[in-house]
């Protein structure tokens, strides 16, 4: 099946996604989503995005199939490999005075890889420095899409997933080999992390307030009125003096009376003022 798609449908379609998820498509990437939503089409019946677009009403498991297609889930263990220095090198050591179990947040999760790297990172910290934490420290891992959270639930990786980013002492010290060249995440490191599905457009009154909020690689795709709404909606979801840590790409802008910026040489991070 070719998937043609008029720039009526275009524009419509485009309208819908940004609504329902906050993902901005630019001019142009009618092949981005003829590609990723072809096989979805085919497999509900439907010939057009113009039929797709009418079946959406009030079938919200078909939006969630849409969104979860459109959904970019690309994802590695200890991505960009500072935000990770700094969580161990700096956050760690300070937090441990607070002499309370820590909670932290990553926004965005995709298939499980940033929060299971932080609990790996909790891990190896307890080791060097026995007794400094406090126990029961939480990791809250959100994202929109069903399929990359029930992947990231399951804590089961191909090889291939594995082999991006994760080294070999890690590999044998917190996953377990299975049947078929995957691997298992060790329980000890899993048992650390709730999954939950949440869109970054929704209130996060509900998920309670956080040390540290790791939101990396997503705000790029939201309008500058949305990152602007869900950067403040954040600091209200930090504890007093908080941290806050962006993507490589990603800054604040017109926040400095909610956030100021903190220098790690290299990599910048946000504290809660």
């Amino acid at each position: 099946m070719t998937l043609q798609i008029t720039a009526d449908e275009y524009l419509r379609f485009r309208d819908m996604l940004e609504q329902s998820s906050g993902i901005m498509l630019g001019d142009g990437k009618e092949y981005l989503v003829s590609s990723r939503l072809r096989r979805l089409l085919e497999q509900h019946n439907l010939s057009s995005i113009s039929d797709l677009l009418s079946t959406l009403n009030g079938n919200r498991r078909l939006q969630e199939l849409v969104i979860d297609a459109m959904t970019t889930n690309e994802t590695l263990w200890f991505r960009d490999e500072h935000p990770y220095r700094v969580f161990r090198e700096r956050l760690l050591p300070e937090l441990a005075g607070l002499r309370r179990p820590l909670k932290i947040w990553s926004a965005a999760c995709s298939t499980g890889q940033e929060p299971y790297s932080l609990s790996i990172e909790i891990e190896e910290f307890r080791k060097r420095s026995p007794g400094s934490l406090a126990t029961g420290e939480r990791i809250l891992a959100t994202d929109i899409s069903p399929s990359s959270l029930a992947q990231a639930k399951d804590g089961i990786y191909q090889q291939l997933a594995i082999r991006r980013g994760m080294n070999e002492q890690h590999l044998k010290s917190y996953f377990h080999p299975r049947d078929g060249d995957r691997w298992q995440i060790d329980q000890k490191i899993k048992s650390r992390v709730d999954f939950r599905q949440q869109n970054l457009q929704q209130s996060f009154t509900g998920l309670g307030k956080f040390d540290v909020i790791y939101c990396r690689n997503v705000l790029i795709y939201f309008s500058a009125d949305l990152k602007y709404d869900i950067l403040k909606r954040m600091h209200g979801s930090l504890n007093p003096q908080g941290y806050l840590v962006l993507g490589a790409s990603e800054s604040l802008n017109n926040l400095g009376e909610y956030f100021e910026m903190v220098q790690c040489h290299p990599g910048i991070i946000y504290r809660a003022r």
